[in-house]
């Protein structure tokens, strides 16, 4: 949650006092950085590189692209920016230091990812997981399950503020559920997303909630309550979406349940008391206690608990009969960092009854870290100051001034590859711009949440992208059609702008 004062503030390092034509405007710890040298057709060459060398490398590869090569291709986008870099007077040091501080604001979000991979391991070897999944299967079923997956997420995204643990604790579970029921994991983890979304848009404790106001320079009650004009809607719309979408799918029939609940209950000791854990984690969240620390606990948790109620799969863990200290210590460890399977001889809960612990994770650390090189290069050679800039000249009208405010904030989105600069670059460029044609501060702030926070997620190789790719096991491409109240936001803000509705004005105008 962010309640820092935003203050801006020239700033020229001692090493580039001769980087004459660079200046730079610090935001809080985001740097905006002008390069007068830079035409809009350089800063825009490293952007058509990337998308002409993802896109062909997604042909060659499918699915897999995310396995390695999709990050190697970003790297080779910031190798393009920086040669265009260095013909525009671009010194290497600056472009490694920028790089640097992007890298740096990311800390928090791989230790989180590397946490999500360990409180999986041990909720799965504890029963956590498996228990949601026993009791999911007998209260729902495939007719209400994705709109109570939008419904629930929506929930408890709003109560702790941030849809990466939404994701990473009932996300898991949802996922585990839809799979034993027989739904497409994309429409499962588009609900998902959708819902958590929907909260963290919503939420007072929501640190993008917090960080839209303060670029555009009003308050936060103010900006929740305008925000609602375009989100509400958009969440009914999305409702109606996957109520229909349940309609259409296919019972499991009875039988197949009742096999997989025996199995469950075969392979683990199934009881109500396992869910203490997942509910002390979201109290802590709740409570603000930092999401490392709340996912730490429940990892540590989770290893007690697997000690408690089932010592007989932390013992097949660790390749034992009997368990000792140094063989439960074996199981839980291996639990936490590496892939564990609990035996079962249902096909269809091998897969559920399988996490990667940490191990897991380290690919989109990998796909995050080399993203963060490239948004640090186009930041550093002035691209992305460059291209906001020249969005903003392209429209006169008030609309056009929202739709360029959206496809800035995607196009950030794609470039950058991080939703806090998709933020914070447009609403500090354009909080001027909206003040000159006579809008209130809130059309902007709720145009950056509905284009830059939620629009984040559909781009695999965006922090959130990867991030929810990675935790959830979905692909990106095959649930970004089914996160229908991302796609759907911007359009939504455009749609009210159009129209001129809920469109404040400025009350000296």
């Amino acid at each position: 949650m962010l309640n820092k004062v935003v203050t801006l503030q020239a700033e020229k390092k001692p090493h580039m006092q001769d980087d004459k034509n660079l200046s730079e405007i610090e935001i809080e710890n985001q740097k905006i950085i002008q390069n007068k040298e830079l035409s809009i057709w350089e800063a825009l060459i490293p952007v058509f590189a990337l998308i002409g060398m993802l896109a062909y490398n997604v042909f060659v590869f499918g699915d897999d692209a995310l396995s390695g090569s999709n990050q190697f291709i970003l790297l080779l986008g910031g190798a393009v920016a920086a040669i265009v870099g260095f013909k525009n007077k671009v010194s290497y040091e600056r472009m490694i230091e920028e790089v640097a501080e992007n890298i740096k604001s990311t800390a928090g979000a791989i230790l989180i990812l590397l946490m999500v991979g360990s409180l999986a391991g041990t909720w799965l070897i504890s029963g956590i997981i498996p228990s949601m999944i026993y009791y999911g299967l007998q209260i729902l079923n495939p007719t209400i399950f994705l709109v109570a997956c939008l419904i629930i997420c929506a929930v408890i995204s709003i109560a702790t503020g941030s849809s990466w643990t939404t994701a990473a604790t009932v996300g898991i579970a949802l996922i585990g559920i839809g799979e034993a029921l027989g739904i497409s994991l994309g429409m499962t983890a588009g609900a998902v997303l959708s819902g958590a979304y929907f909260g963290d848009k919503m939420s007072p404790m929501s640190d993008t909630t917090n960080l839209a106001p303060a670029m555009a320079g009003t308050d936060l009650f103010t900006h929740i309550r305008y925000m609602a004009y375009t989100t509400v809607p958009t969440f009914v719309v999305t409702i109606i979406f996957f109520i229909i979408l349940g309609f259409t799918q296919t019972t499991t029939g009875e039988a197949n349940t009742q096999l997989m609940l025996n199995d469950i209950n075969k392979a683990f000791n199934i009881t109500p008391w396992l869910f203490a854990v997942p509910i002390l984690v979201i109290i802590l969240i709740i409570k603000k206690t930092p999401p490392l620390i709340a996912l730490l606990a429940g990892t540590i948790l989770g290893g007690a608990f697997a000690l408690i109620f089932q010592p007989h799969v932390v013992a097949q863990i660790a390749g034992v009969g009997k368990l000792n200290f140094e063989s439960a210590y074996k199981g839980i460890m291996q639990a936490i960092t590496v892939e564990t399977s609990v035996a079962t001889d249902n096909e269809v809960l091998k897969d559920l009854f399988t996490a990667g612990g940490m191990k897991k994770m380290l690919g989109t650390v990998w796909l995050i870290l080399l993203a963060m090189v490239f948004g640090g290069v186009m930041d550093a050679i002035g691209a992305l100051a460059k291209i906001s800039s020249f969005m903003l000249s392209l429209f006169d009208s008030v609309f056009g001034l929202f739709a360029s405010t959206v496809a800035t904030c995607i196009g950030l989105n794609f470039t950058a590859s991080d939703q806090y600069l998709a933020i914070v670059v447009p609403g500090k460029m354009y909080a001027q711009a909206y003040r000159d044609k006579g809008l209130a501060p809130e059309n902007l702030s709720r145009t950056l949440e509905d284009s830059g926070t939620v629009t984040s997620v559909l781009i695999p190789w965006n922090t959130c992208g990867a991030y929810h790719s990675g935790v959830l096991g979905v692909p990106v491409i095959d649930y970004a059609f089914y996160a229908m109240f991302n796609w759907l936001s911007p359009f939504t803000t455009l749609l009210f702008a159009a129209f001129r509705i809920k469109i404040k004005q400025l009350a000296s105008k």
